[in-house]
């Protein structure tokens, strides 16, 4: 079998990535709401959802590294592991500081998955197919965040809000665990390397880093998901100050994953009929415009429309940001490069709502998307300077890339 070829090992990877992602789309309201019902105030939600992404910040770049010259799918179920434990968990636990840490476990584990199954997605798809399966990938991600929290809000509700946020992170925790029926023998061994490379032998970070194309691909993807994280944890705090029922607050944020959908199921013909820097800074500058109109006292009907087309924006970040990063890294250090925007990704987990805590605070729960919307019209500036085909302009600038292994000239060949 060609890599690409035979997209069946694609459609598994995307149902087993559709459980592990509702999982924790349902566990993040849900954490939420049972921070809230044992006493947090905004700061103390804020935290709880930036230790989420700590653990996996640390652990990013040493598992991409793994992945460059070995297997990407055992990091697949000890991913599936390390968020079911840490929904369960999270929902068994009656204080803080515990929830805080097995909320990071479970960031962990969602790290892990989605390092490896983005390596798998790189590594068995030809060159040409790369926007297109990066898309559909990403379409496990957007139905996970489409029922996770409508299942979390029609079980979060009523008097008791803390046991019933806690049955929802159990739930979670079992609903993830489905994936493993997917990861059955999910990656074809002939396009795994058939040699480690030696550690002098590995590109280093700054060089990846100063390839054109992956700093821009590393800003955008921390923006869009930033966008996402705070809207995610987020949006129950405001629905709280609003008085918004959980389980509407549930239906809008399934909406807007709906929407992302919608966005990814259209992403080939968007790429043809615009190209991806024009489409990237356009759906970059809607998307600020988008999150700043939420922190207005809008109606619910108005905040739905805004949610829909703010899901459709963000829609195009994620996956064209993948494409962008494995295109302009150099040969050999792809799954590194991936992983380094998986950073990129956690530290803005980290500070986003982090910092949405500080201003919530200070300013009101509307004026993180003030900040949100700010880092998006950046994103937007940088979209619009980067190179439309990376990978092309760095192979003619200097021939500065070694010559591909046998599985990258399969690929090519694909």
């Amino acid at each position: 079998m060609r890599p690409g070829r035979n997209r069946g090992w694609l459609l598994r990877l995307v149902i087993a990535f559709s459980f592990a992602q509702g999982a924790v789309s349902m566990a993040r309201p849900a954490v939420s709401y049972r921070a809230l019902a044992l006493g947090a105030d905004e700061r103390a939600v804020g935290v709880i959802a930036g230790v989420y992404a700590l653990l996996p910040l640390f652990a990013a770049v040493p598992l991409g590294r793994r992945t460059d010259h070995g297997r990407c799918a055992p990091l697949l179920p000890a991913g599936v592991v390390l968020i079911s434990g840490g929904c369960a968990l999270s929902g068994l636990v009656d204080s803080l500081w515990a929830m805080a840490i097995w909320s990071g476990v479970m960031g962990l584990g969602h790290l892990s998955f989605v390092i490896g199954a983005q390596s798998l997605v790189a590594r068995q798809s030809a060159p040409h197919e790369q926007d297109r399966n990066f898309g559909h990938f990403t379409i496990g991600a957007s139905l996970g965040q489409l029922v996770g929290p409508i299942a979390a809000g029609a079980l979060i509700g009523g008097h008791d809000m803390a046991g019933t946020s806690a049955l929802a992170l159990l739930v979670a925790g079992a609903g993830a665990a489905v994936a493993f029926t997917s990861l059955w023998r999910i990656e074809d061994r002939r396009t795994t390397p058939t040699s480690r490379t030696g550690q002098g032998d590995r590109v280093p970070v700054h060089r990846i880093l100063r390839a054109r194309g992956v700093p821009a691909g590393i800003l955008i993807s921390l923006s869009v998901l930033s966008a996402t994280d705070v809207l995610t944890a987020y949006l129950p705090v405001v629905g709280e100050e609003r008085g918004i029922a959980p389980s509407v607050i549930g239906l809008l944020l399934s909406l807007r994953a709906a929407a992302t959908i919608a966005c990814r199921l259209v992403l080939t013909p968007l790429l043809r009929l615009v190209g991806r820097t024009l489409l990237l800074t356009v759906t970059c500058l809607l998307a600020a415009l988008l999150c700043a109109g939420i922190a207005l006292p809008v109606p619910v009907g108005a905040l739905a429309l805004i949610l829909a087309a703010l899901g459709f924006c963000l829609g195009v970040g994620q996956p064209l940001s993948m494409t962008t990063v494995v295109q302009a890294a150099p040969e050999g250090a792809r799954s590194t490069a991936l992983a380094l925007r998986l950073t990129g990704n956690r530290l803005g987990q980290v500070a986003a709502p982090a910092t949405a805590g500080l201003i919530a605070g200070i300013a009101g729960v509307a004026a993180p998307f003030v900040m949100l919307g700010g880092l998006l019209l950046l994103s937007a500036g940088v979209a619009l300077r980067s190179p439309a085909r990376p990978a092309e302009e760095d192979t003619a600038s200097a021939g500065r890339r070694p010559s591909p292994h046998p599985t990258a000239q399969r690929k090519s060949d694909a």
